[in-house]
């Protein structure tokens, strides 16, 4: 089992960046695969991005791809996603979540907001 803590959401502006975290109360945290996934005002949860548990693996939802970039450190038991050239769009609650292999993800944050500010 595994607890998931996210943060580093906030205001941001059109162009601007962020970084989020995902910090994990497991030992065994290398054993899971990461994902990001995000909830828009009014919409559905969407996939956002995954990475591996050896980082040897990542991908990217099409609307993100080349603005945001997921990693993860094992010796820190953290995940992070790197977000930049922020859009509009972009706004949403920020939710990391972790899978063993081929199951499900089982295991959620409790997500972080991110808001444009105008």
């Amino acid at each position: 089992q595994v607890q998931l803590v996210e943060s580093g959401g906030g205001l941001v502006r059109a162009g601007g960046s962020l970084r989020l975290s995902c910090a994990a109360s497991a030992r065994t945290f290398s054993y899971f695969d990461l994902g990001w996934f995000r909830q828009p005002p009014g919409k559905e949860r969407e996939f956002v991005a995954f990475i591996s548990r050896s980082s040897s693996s990542t991908s990217y939802a099409d609307s993100v791809n080349g603005r945001f970039t997921i990693s993860r450190d094992n010796g820190k038991n953290t995940a992070y996603l790197q977000m930049s050239s922020l859009k509009l769009e972009d706004t949403a609650v920020y939710y990391c979540a972790a899978k063993v292999g081929y199951a499900k993800y089982e295991y959620w944050g409790q997500g972080t907001q991110v808001t444009f500010s105008s």
